[in-house]
Parts: C-alpha cells; sequence; structure tokens
C-alpha cells in the first residue's frame, strides 16, 4: 500500500501544502534561505499534514485555515528533525547531509528556532484560539519528550511504561495535534474531535513502534539514516525493553556496551535483538495500537477521507521505510 493511493481524497489539498512550503524557503536572506531549501526539500511522507487534511475532511473543510495549519504541522516536524540531528550528531538524514554536518551544530539550532517560529505564525493565521494553543502544547509537550530522553539514555531499566510515555510525549503529540486540529477547523462536534485526537496518538503510537523496530530491521538505504542508531546512542526502544524484560537476570547488553568499540557492540546487540521474539512482539503491539485507532473511527462519517485513516493504519504497520 502506497501513501498516493491513501492520499487520493487531499491530492490537490497536499500539492497546496508542497507550495505552502517552498513559499518558507523563499527569504531575503540568502544563507538562510539556502538552508530552509535544503531541509524542506527532504521530502518525506508528508503523513501529519495529511493527517490535518483527511480528519478536516470528514466535516466542513476550510482551505483558509486548513493549509496554513497543515503546513505549520510539517515544518514543527521538520524543526525537531533538525534539532534531534543535532543533538545525535547524526549526518544523514533521509539519504542527505543534515544541517549541522554541511553547515554546524550551532546554525542547525537557529535554524530550528526559525521552523518552529514560522510554523507558529502559520498556525496563527488560522485565528482560532483553540488551535493555537494545541499547537503550544504540543511542542512544549515534545521538548519534555526529548528532556526525558536525553536523560535516560543507558538506563538499562526502563519499562515499556517509561517507553510509552516518551513516545507519547514526541511523536504521537505531533500526529494527534494533527488530527485534533484538522477536527476542530472543520467545526467537528466535540465526540468527534476527542476520537480525532485518539485516532492519532493511537496512530502516531504505532508509527513510532514501528520506527524503532526498522532501525534494527531496515536497511539503511531505505531507511536514509544508520541503522541501530538508537541503541548506538543509548536510547532504549520498545525492541530493546522487550528484549531485557526477557532476560531480568542477564545484563547481556549493558555489559556490551561497557566495552569500549560501541560500532562492533552494536551489531552484537542488534543480532541479538533480532534473533530473539523481541521483533514480532513489537509488531504485535503496534498492530494493537492501530486497532485502537480503527475503533475511533468508527462512528465518525464513513466517506472516501475516512476509509483513507483506516488505510493509514495498515500502511503504518507494512512500511518499510
Amino acid at each position: 500500500m502506497r501513501t498516493a493511493s491513501i492520499y487520493q481524497p487531499i491530492e490537490a489539498e497536499i500539492l497546496q501544502v508542497e507550495e505552502s512550503l517552498k513559499a518558507v524557503y523563499k527569504l531575503d536572506f540568502p544563507p538562510l534561505a539556502r538552508i530552509v531549501e535544503h531541509v524542506l526539500k527532504q521530502k518525506g511522507k508528508r503523513i501529519r499534514p495529511a493527517l490535518a487534511l483527511l480528519t478536516a475532511k470528514l466535516y466542513k473543510y476550510d482551505s483558509d485555515s486548513l493549509i496554513p495549519m497543515a503546513t505549520g504541522v510539517e515544518l514543527l516536524h521538520t524543526a525537531t528533525l533538525v534539532h534531534d540531528d543535532t543533538i545525535d550528531d547524526s549526518f544523514v538524514r533521509r539519504g542527505i547531509p543534515t544541517v549541522n554536518s554541511l553547515w554546524n551544530g550551532s546554525t542547525a539550532v537557529l535554524v530550528g528556532d526559525y521552523l518552529f517560529a514560522k510554523a507558529a505564525e502559520l498556525v496563527s493565521t488560522t485565528g482560532n484560539v483553540r488551535v493555537i494553543r494545541l499547537f503550544a502544547q504540543a511542542l512544549m509537550t515534545i521538548c519534555n519528550g526529548e528532556l526525558s530522553q536525553s536523560f535516560n539514555t543507558y538506563n538499562w531499566r526502563q519499562t515499556r511504561q517509561h517507553y510509552y510515555a516518551r513516545i507519547g510525549s514526541k511523536t504521537a503529540a505531533l500526529f494527534s495535534l494533527a488530527t485534533e486540529s484538522g477536527a476542530v477547523l472543520s467545526q467537528a462536534p466535540e465526540p468527534a474531535v476527542q476520537a480525532a485526537k485518539s485516532y492519532g496518538n493511537n496512530l502516531g503510537m504505532a508509527f513510532q513502534i514501528v520506527d524503532d523496530v526498522l532501525d534494527f530491521t531496515g536497511e539503511e538505504e531505505e531507511l536514509g539514516k544508520p541503522v541501530g542508531n538508537d541503541l548506538l546512542h543509548g536510547v532504549l526502544t520498545l525492541p530493546t525493553i522487550l528484549f531485557i524484560e526477557k532476560h531480568p537476570e542477564d545484563n547481556t547488553l549493558e555489559s556490551i556496551f561497557g566495552d569500549k568499540d560501541k560500532r562492533q557492540n552494536l551489531t552484537r546487540a542488534i543480532e541479538l535483538i533480532c534473533d530473539s521474539p523481541a521483533i514480532e512482539d513489537s509488531y504485535k503491539i503496534a498492530d494493537e495500537f492501530c486497532a485502537l485507532a480503527r475503533q475511533t473511527l468508527e462512528d465518525l462519517p464513513p466517506n472516501e477521507s475516512c476509509r483513507s485513516l483506516v488505510d493509514l493504519t495498515h500502511y503504518v504497520v507494512e512500511r518499510k521505510k
């Protein structure tokens, strides 16, 4: 299943978002324009703006507010990636050199800040106080999630509850911002707004779990970044946590990473986790979150956009990158 077919109900609107993103790097200051263009031309799945648009199409769609909102959500996501790459000292993202590798960390931080500010400006043009507040709350939540991750690197005693809280504060927060805002701006009734929020949260949880599985099982060419990058930096994701749960008295991973050659240790750790039930069990948990997401759609209008939202729950667990 490809996103192009899933996005069919919003095909024209996604193109409008692309044009809106191009306008972001048409700036008077050439150095900033070049860097922002470099970042935004690394085209991803656009799943976050698609979620806002598909949700809005369930009710009273208004392009004047939805296109800026959808663009703002994508810019917020992009800003977090620029900052993440700087924090992790990553050199490649989507197969393209990162801002911090081409320029420097200080420049990357400022470019990320600029994108945050531009996203906020776009969202403010909706004139909807509730949506503006949701955006601000999501940004605070994402920062909290990033700090939680930073303060817990190489903490081998993290539980899956800690992990769920962390990804709920990052990926899921942005997904639910997109769906809840789309529902609010389309004047959906409050029960539908809450259903849309729940859908986005559950889909975001599943999306991040699969992302974390692919960090072990994917190919670098497909992922556009090194395999095992999270574990290399001491970030424990669900496959690692499930492996540790199965071996409570055995500190294999901790002892492996106690040695100096982290790259060699990483290869051994990936082999151990991939040869265990942790990968399959992680997919099962992602499936459970997707099932919860589908349940929330049952009381929403069963139109073409709703069917695309259902299809996204299948795409999320089937994707390879």
